[in-house]
C-alpha cells in the first residue's frame, strides 16, 4: 500500500509541475480528461490490495447444526404430552415429547411371555434328550434279545429240537428290533439338534424371543423423545392428540443444538488466493450495529455443486454461461472467538472480513467493515 501511496503522490506532484508550477503544459478540458483517467486507474491498487490480502463478503449467516425430530415408532402413535416450550433452552436427556405408551406396553409383556416360554422349551428339550437316550438304550436291549431269541431259534432247528417257522419268526423279529434302535437313534439326533441349537451359548429360540423382547422394549422407550444434546426447539408444530410415528420424513419439530455454531462465509475464488486456516477475521453483524467480533478462518470450502454432474445416460451440453449469471462462490468456514457463543444465533447475517497478514490495506479494510458496522444504525431505511 505505501508503494501505492507514493505512487499517487508522485503523480499529484507531476500533475502540479507540470500544469500549475511551471505550467511547460496548458491544463485544458483534453488534459484534464487523460489525468483523471490515468489517476482513477492508480487508485485500483487499492482496490486489488483489498480485494486480495483482506477479502470481504456480505453474505456471511451464523449455522447451527440442527436434528430432525421424527418419532422412531413403527406405527402411527397418538402424542400425550408436550414437556416443553418453543425456543426454551434445554439440555441433554430432558424429556421433549411423550406418545402413548400402552401398545408397545403390550407388546413388551407379549415378548417377556414369549422369552419365559422360550425358556421353558429349553427344559423340555433337555428332557426330549434324556427320553431319546433312554429309548436307544431300550431299543438296543431289545435288539441284543431279539438276536439271542434268533440264535437260539437256528440252533434248535439244526438239531431238530425246533421248527422252521419259529426260526423265520425270531429272525424277523431281530430285524424289527434293529430298526427300532435305528428310529431311536434318529429321535435322539433330532432331539439333541433342537436342544444343542445355540448362539453364542444361548439357545436359538431363547435368543430370538430375547431379541424381540429388546425390540419391543425400544419401541417402549423411544415413546419419549428426549433431547439428543444441548439446545432448544424450534417450529414445535406437534400438540397433543396429533398421530404420528410411521413417516420417517415427517419430523415434528427442529432441534437446534447449541454446541459447534460457526460462520459461514461465500467468496469470489479469486479473493481466496491468500486465504489459510488461523488467520484472523473480524465480522459485523446487523444483529449488533456498531460492535466487530474476533474470529478465525477454521477451513475453506474449495467446491461448488456447478462442478458436479449426477450419473446419467443423457451427453451434458457444454455452453457458456450467460453474462448476467453472478460467478461461482467458494465457502470459508469461520469460527468465532467470543467465549458466549449464545450471542450468535442461528440465520444471523453480517459481513466478514478476513486479515491475510497485518499490511496496510488492513488498516483500510478495518475502517470499512467498522463504517458498514456503524451504518448499520441507519440502513436499511425502514422508518
Amino acid at each position: 500500500m505505501a508503494a501505492g501511496l507514493l505512487i499517487c503522490v508522485i503523480y499529484s506532484i507531476l500533475i502540479w509541475v507540470v500544469f500549475f508550477k511551471f505550467k511547460w503544459l496548458k491544463f485544458s478540458i483534453p488534459w484534464a480528461v487523460v489525468s483523471l483517467y490515468v489517476g482513477v486507474h492508480l487508485m485500483l491498487i487499492f482496490m486489488v490490495g483489498l480485494r486480495f490480502m483482506t477479502p470481504s463478503s456480505s453474505t456471511a449467516t451464523i449455522v447451527q447444526y440442527t436434528i430432525q425430530v421424527v418419532p422412531r415408532l413403527p406405527e402411527p402413535t397418538l402424542v400425550t404430552e408436550v414437556l416443553v416450550e418453543q425456543n426454551q433452552p434445554v439440555k441433554k436427556g430432558t424429556p421433549l415429547i411423550r406418545f402413548d405408551r400402552r401398545p408397545y406396553e403390550y407388546q413388551v409383556r407379549q415378548m417377556q411371555a414369549a422369552l419365559a416360554r422360550a425358556k421353558q422349551n429349553v427344559e423340555v428339550l433337555k428332557a426330549d434328550v434324556l427320553v431319546a437316550e433312554q429309548q436307544v438304550a431300550q431299543a438296543q436291549a431289545q435288539l441284543e434279545y431279539d438276536l439271542y431269541e434268533k440264535k437260539l431259534a437256528s440252533g434248535l432247528v439244526g438239531q431238530g429240537a425246533g421248527s422252521e417257522e419259529e426260526s423265520q419268526r425270531a429272525d424277523a423279529q431281530a430285524k424289527v428290533g434293529l430298526a427300532t434302535l435305528r428310529e431311536a437313534e434318529a429321535e435322539l439326533v433330532a432331539v439333541r439338534a433342537k436342544y444343542d441349537s445355540q448362539i453364542d451359548g444361548v439357545n436359538t429360540g431363547v435368543a430370538e424371543a430375547e431379541a424381540k423382547l429388546a425390540e419391543a422394549q425400544y419401541y417402549l422407550d423411544n415413546t419419549t423423545i428426549v433431547a439428543p444434546e444441548d439446545g432448544r426447539i424450534m417450529n414445535l408444530q406437534v400438540r397433543p392428540g396429533m398421530v404420528a410415528g410411521i413417516v420417517r420424513f415427517g419430523a415434528i419439530a427442529a432441534f437446534i443444538c447449541d454446541d459447534d455454531r460457526y460462520l459461514m462465509a461465500t467468496y469470489f475464488q479469486e479473493n481466496l488466493k491468500f486465504v489459510k486456516p488461523g488467520q484472523e477475521v473480524e465480522v459485523a453483524l446487523q444483529l449488533y450495529p456498531g460492535q466487530i467480533f474476533k474470529g478465525k478462518v477454521q477451513d475453506i470450502w474449495k467446491g461448488s455443486g456447478a462442478g458436479q454432474f449426477l450419473p446419467s445416460a443423457n451427453m451434458d451440453i457444454h455452453m457458456p454461461p450467460p453474462p448476467e449469471a453472478p460467478q461461482g462462490q467458494f465457502a470459508v468456514k469461520i469460527v468465532f472467538d467470543e467465549p458466549d457463543q449464545s450471542l450468535f444465533p442461528i440465520g444471523g447475517q453480517g459481513i466478514a472480513a478476513i486479515y491475510t497478514e497485518e499490511t496496510s490495506f488492513a488498516y483500510l479494510r478495518r475502517i470499512a467493515i467498522r463504517a458498514r458496522s456503524w451504518g448499520n444504525w441507519l440502513y436499511p431505511l425502514d422508518i
